[in-house]
Order: structure tokens, then sequence, then C-alpha cells
């Protein structure tokens, strides 16, 4: 048997029963559906029949759902359900980029921390456990008032906070592996650190961190509504689930479908991102294949 063939199954093995476990998992795949469904919305968003997110009408202030306007209309008449299409754009763009920026800061930090350990592991986890101490969403708010109101801002903020969750997960991943058999067949036939670490411990820890970023899409875009209802977040006048809720909050009594509307699409949006990652831990956890 070579090393490559060795090195492969342990992340081969269980991908097609966690592909057939993952179908029968109906609460994973209506969070499949969910996702799916307001993704499409939010890319499909320039070429969609909607009316312009922007145009505002002094004759339709506060209008209530009806025919002509589905959702209503906001406190400049402007369309909420064309806002809210766009508006899941600046939602997911703001999941995707933050985690992105995550991962790629903190899944190398953390195979370097779990695979050389010593005086480095050391430097690393504390710093990292320093980070973990401070809550999430506070990181995030001090990062993005730091930087100035802005999605790409937000973005950003939302991102460096949470490098310390994939250090962490990576870190634990590495030190579960890097004792395997196939390591070490890679280190006795004089493979480098950096060779082993990309091609063999790599592929093999990147079903947790592939949950991991699924769950966290779904706690980054709870983050940017969070900021964008604090004005940290999006400007105005594009639109964002988080700042329409924020006007939303001063009209409620004469609006409150101004409010009902972002806040089921931030709650359908999380809950779907929960359960996909949920159903993709228990279809990917080799010890339940």
């Amino acid at each position: 048997m070579t090393i490559s063939s060795v090195i492969a199954s342990p992340a081969t093995e269980t991908r097609s029963r966690g592909w057939q476990k993952f179908r029968r998992n109906r609460a994973a795949v209506a969070g499949l559906v969910i996702v799916s469904i307001i993704s499409a919305m939010a890319l499909l968003a320039p070429v969609l029949p909607i009316a312009d997110y922007l145009q505002t009408s002094w004759t339709a202030i506060r209008k209530p759902p009806s025919a002509m306007y589905w959702m209503g209309t906001d406190e400049l008449g402007r369309d909420i359900l064309s806002r809210m299409i766009w508006g899941a754009q600046s939602s997911l763009l703001a999941g995707v980029v933050s985690v992105a920026i995550a991962a790629i800061l903190g899944v190398p930090i953390g195979l370097i921390s779990g695979y050389f350990g010593g005086w480095i592991d050391v430097v690393i986890s504390r710093f990292t456990d320093a980070l973990l101490a401070l809550p999430f969403l506070v990181m995030a708010i001090a990062l993005a008032a730091f930087l100035g109101p802005s999605l790409t801002n937000a973005m950003i903020a939302i991102g460096f906070s949470a490098v310390p969750i994939f250090i962490r997960l990576t870190r634990g991943q590495v030190l579960a592996v890097r004792s395997e058999e196939y390591i070490e067949g890679a280190r006795s036939v004089g493979l480098g650190h950096i060779e082993i670490m990309s091609r063999y411990i790599l592929p093999n820890i990147l079903p947790p961190i592939i949950v991991q970023a699924t769950l966290t899409v779904a706690t980054a875009i709870l983050a940017e509504a969070s900021l964008s209802f604090l004005g940290l977040g999006q400007q105005a006048p594009e639109a964002s689930w988080g700042s329409m809720l924020s006007t939303a909050k001063n009209f409620l009594s004469q609006a409150p479908w101004m409010a009902m509307w972002p806040g089921a699409a931030i709650f359908l949006m999380v809950i779907g991102f929960n359960l996909l990652g949920d159903g993709l831990r228990d279809a990917l956890d080799p010890r339940e294949n």
C-alpha cells in the first residue's frame, strides 16, 4: 500500500455514507433549502422583476402590504420587498467574506501551533485564549467602531473576531491526527513540514473546519445585522436587514411590517445555516458513520 493511499483513506472513507446520511436528515435538508432560496434571490436581485430598492415615493410612505407592495413600504415610500432582496446580498456577503477572512488567517496559524508544538504552541495558545476571553460581538463592535462605519469594515471586524475560533479548532484537530500512522509514514520518507501539513494533515481535518465555517456564517450574519442596527455596518441608502430594523424601531406602532420582514429574514437565514451546519457535522463525523 502506498503512502498516498493510506493518507487518502481517512478523508474519503466516509464521504459517500456521509452524503447519504445528510440526505436522510430532514432538518439539514430544510436548512439547505432555506439557504439556497435566500442565496438565489440575493444573487439574482439585479435581474429579478422587482422595483428599484432606492426609489422613493412621497405618495406611498408606510403603505401596508398589498397587491402592489407585497411587503409594504418604508418611511420613504421604498418597496420593502426589493430592499429585502437586495439586503440579502449584504448579509450573505458579510457572512461569507467574514468567515473567509477568519479561516484564511486562523487555519494556518492553528496548523502551525498544533503541528510544531513547543514554545510556538504555547505562545499561540495563550494569545488565542486571551482573544477568546473577549465576547465575540463586543470585539466585533469595538473593531468596527475603530475602523469606521461601512460594510467592508464590518466584514473585516467580524472576520478578525472569529479568527480565534478557527485557530483553536484547527489546533485541536491537528493534535488528534499528527501522530497517525499515515503522518508518520510521510515523515519517514523524508517529506518536509509544509508538504506534510498541506497535503496530508489539512485534507483530513477539513470536515470539522467546513462545519465550523458553516455555523460561523450564521453568527457572522447576525453580527452584521447587529452592527448595521448600531450604524456601524451597511450605510444608507444601501439596503441591509440590520439597518432596516434600526429604522423600523421608530415606527413599530404605525408600521409594524417594517420590522417584521427583516426580523423574519434574519431569523430564517440564521436558523438555515445552523440546521445546515448541524447536518454537516452529523454527516461528516466519522464516529457517526
